[in-house]
């Protein structure tokens, strides 16, 4: 069983450390301060078992579980928090165990045990985030490792066979998730433009007529206006006028 710790407290850590080298047939990998070094440890060693506290800098234990979910092979994830206010959200994000610390050892081998179990029958369905745990980032696999994507960097999602492409501040990315689910999420930030296109808000310069006739959507970072369906443009200057 290989296994992660990921916690921002190094005390925490190192009892984990401590405990993990009591139980048998157990491998600690890596270790991670906050929840992006977690993502990116588990896209370079890919863990069976990822112990996780909640309440960090950053990309925090809740999110990093979200993305989590959508590994592949998916690790098991057992939160480690000192407070047990946020089992409901855990248990949410797909976690299979809930420590409260001080961690005891009886309870961290009952979640090594269910992580083995989880492993032995891994499953690769993914998480929809709930309504009020929308993602700070969108994460793009890269050739075995990772990129984290800050929400407020892109400009437009833009659909394309199987994947979405992010187009944002520092270039383009490609992920597997689909327009529809990110459009529940994120559908306050963003207004489709078209049936393979949402485009962030504040975005949005100007709608034009093309020489063709169709309408366009002007973007502040794009290279050349987006094509708007006859369906959205109704809604769309709606949505314009109260930029």
């Amino acid at each position: 069983m290989r296994v992660l710790i990921a916690d921002d407290e190094p005390l925490a850590r190192e009892r984990l450390r401590d405990l993990l080298a009591e139980q048998p047939g157990v491998e600690l990998v890596a270790e991670a301060v906050d929840g992006r070094e977690a993502l990116h440890a588990c896209a370079e060693h890919h863990p069976d078992l990822v112990l996780l506290d909640i309440a960090m800098p950053g990309i925090d234990g809740l999110e990093a579980a979200r993305h989590l979910a959508a590994f592949e092979p998916r690790p098991a994830v057992v939160f480690c928090t000192a407070f047990d206010a946020h089992a409901l959200s855990a248990f949410e994000a797909a976690a299979i165990d809930y420590l409260v610390k001080p961690v005891r050892p009886e309870r961290l081998a009952a979640a090594i045990e269910r992580a083995r179990t989880f492993a032995a029958g891994r499953t690769h369905a993914a998480v929809s985030p709930q309504s009020d745990q929308r993602r700070t980032h969108l994460c793009a696999r890269l050739r075995g490792s990772l990129r984290l994507i800050p929400i407020e960097d892109v400009h437009y999602l833009q659909a394309e066979e199987k994947y979405v492409v992010v187009h944002h501040a520092r270039g383009e990315d490609l992920i597997e998730e689909s327009l529809k689910s990110l459009e529940e999420e994120f559908g306050e930030r963003f207004v489709r433009i078209h049936r393979n296109c949402l485009v962030a808000r504040h975005e949005i310069v100007e709608l034009k007529r093309g020489a063709d006739g169709h309408v366009q959507a002007v973007l502040r970072h794009g290279a050349h206006p987006l094509e708007v369906s006859r369906r959205c443009v109704a809604g769309l200057r709606e949505t314009v006028k109260h930029l």
